[in-house]
């Protein structure tokens, strides 16, 4: 009785061991699990709620205090030329979404189609007080509306045409980065000097490495610092044409 008391443990053992294998083969032959797709990495810039707060204040504060201008200024424009006082134009914003983009309209034409032709100094397309506006970013202004709307921000890499990003984002190296910050009034690479007119590749390059850096290492105190060196651009800027 004793010796197969004894034995019993090591044959219940024996058979809780034999009956695993086959368990650890079915295992072992099963497909593995899918893996889950990782989520998204939102950048610091885009997910602040202190810059949000910024803009929503700085921007209603901005528009009240030009609301007199903004309307002189479209009035000014409608009678100028004919056509509408704003120029709506699609830009690519915050992740790839598309948005409108608001202007002060400076030129006889207003393209957003597949093929847009960018501003050149001494444009025969920009009317006679369109040059005022543009050389002074007076157009531009109406954008305070796609800041407040949350299309924009105040601070960040200025939005190009779809026509455009869909050029350069085939041949310039981390353009897409660009969309991991909603588009800006002002930005680094303005105030860096590669505003205005794309001459030539390199100068696209730069913009967009100077673009991706302002992502890479915001901080609130960097977007305080741009909006201090954008003002004195708005009255001496040789690229703003």
């Amino acid at each position: 009785m004793n010796s197969m008391a004894e034995r019993a443990p090591g044959e219940g053992q024996g058979w809780a061991t034999n009956t695993a294998r086959p368990a650890a083969t079915a295992a072992s032959t099963a497909s593995p699990a899918p893996a889950k797709p990782a989520k998204p990495v939102v950048a610091k810039v885009a997910r602040s709620f202190r810059k949000r707060a910024f803009d929503i204040v700085m921007s209603l504060g901005a528009i009240l205090f030009f609301l007199p201008l903004l309307i002189s200024v479209a009035l000014l424009v409608r009678s100028e030329t004919p056509g509408p006082a704003l120029f709506k134009q699609r830009r690519t914003g915050l992740n790839g979404r598309i948005f409108t983009v608001y202007k002060f309209r400076t030129m006889t034409v207003t393209e957003d189609g597949a093929v847009v032709r960018q501003a050149t100094r001494e444009d025969a397309r920009v009317t006679a007080w369109g040059g005022m506006l543009r050389k002074y970013s007076i157009d531009e202004l109406p954008q305070l509306f796609n800041v407040l709307k949350g299309d924009m921000s105040l601070i960040g890499p200025r939005p190009h045409a779809v026509a455009h990003d869909e050029a350069w984002g085939e041949s310039v190296p981390g353009y897409n980065d660009r969309f991991r910050a909603k588009p800006g009034l002002t930005g680094y690479a303005a105030i860096s000097g590669f505003r205005g007119e794309v001459r030539d590749h390199q100068a696209i390059v730069d913009r967009v490495a100077s673009d991706n850096e302002y992502i890479d290492t915001w901080s609130f105190g960097l977007d305080i610092k741009i909006v201090l060196k954008t003002i004195p651009l708005v009255f001496a800027d040789e690229r703003a044409y």
